[in-house]
């Protein structure tokens, strides 16, 4: 009966692409013309950031982009899954402000794949906090939709309210990287939870979108502040042009 149920379903609701609605194989998936046109990073990539580098890989040495060269970063390693542009910037506001959580489980395994080689047994997935005022009008938060996916998709722990806001900031749609540094500081600190768990362990910070690392920036402080081991962080998407 299950299966048929299951079946009736599909009849009912086709599984439809995250990206356009159109009918597709299976769910949680891309229709062909969009998985060709979704800035997926591949490749050679910065070591800090995630975004695609020209040129062959010395695996003796770090590759660190200019935007990473010109904010010297606080935390060890980073990645992105996608650019954020074209499709790529379409997925990112439909999970975050389309009401389309399903996209979370796919994006999910696409930063687990993109974060391979820096997800270790004992990684805890620390999301990106959102002001309770935030939170409670939008009733989710996209970055631990995020990292409860990631969790799902591989064998690390997450820990969702590890870190809060203590400042409901304006928002930075239009500040420099300085004045985001700025207005950012001092605003994020480990919970309760984050203060027992966090100690001594590998982090890994995730986020929708990197732009300038500010936030990337001020999460991390609050880690190390609270005694993490070591900290990296991964993005569904980085906002910067491919060199």
């Amino acid at each position: 009966m299950h299966e048929g149920f299951q079946t009736a379903l599909s009849v009912l609701f086709p599984p439809a692409c995250l990206a356009c609605g159109e009918i597709v194989d299976s769910t949680n998936a891309l229709c062909g013309p969009c998985w060709r046109d979704t800035p997926f990073i591949g490749g050679v990539c910065c070591d800090m950031c995630g975004i695609p580098q020209h040129g062959p890989r010395d695996p003796d040495a770090a590759i660190v982009c200019d935007d990473c060269l010109r904010h010297p970063r606080n935390w060890a390693s980073g990645r992105a899954a996608l650019i954020y542009r074209d499709k790529g910037r379409r997925i990112v506001l439909s999970l975050k402000h389309g009401d389309r959580h399903d996209i979370a489980r796919m994006a999910g395994l696409w930063m687990v794949r993109a974060i391979s080689d820096i997800l270790t047994p004992d990684t805890l997935l620390v999301p990106v906090p959102l002001h309770w005022t935030r939170f409670f009008r939008r009733t989710f938060n996209q970055s631990a939709l995020l990292a409860q996916a990631m969790a799902q998709q591989s064998t690390c722990e997450v820990l969702p309210d590890a870190l809060r806001r203590r400042v409901r900031t304006a928002s930075l749609d239009h500040s420099s990287p300085s004045e985001r540094m700025h207005i950012l500081r001092q605003t994020m600190e480990a919970s309760a939870k984050g203060k027992i768990q966090i100690g001594g362990r590998h982090i890994v910070i995730v986020d929708d979108v990197m732009t300038s690392g500010a936030t990337f920036f001020e999460a991390t402080r609050a880690c190390l502040d609270a005694g993490a081991a070591k900290v990296s962080v991964v993005a569904l998407a980085r906002a910067a042009k491919t060199p």
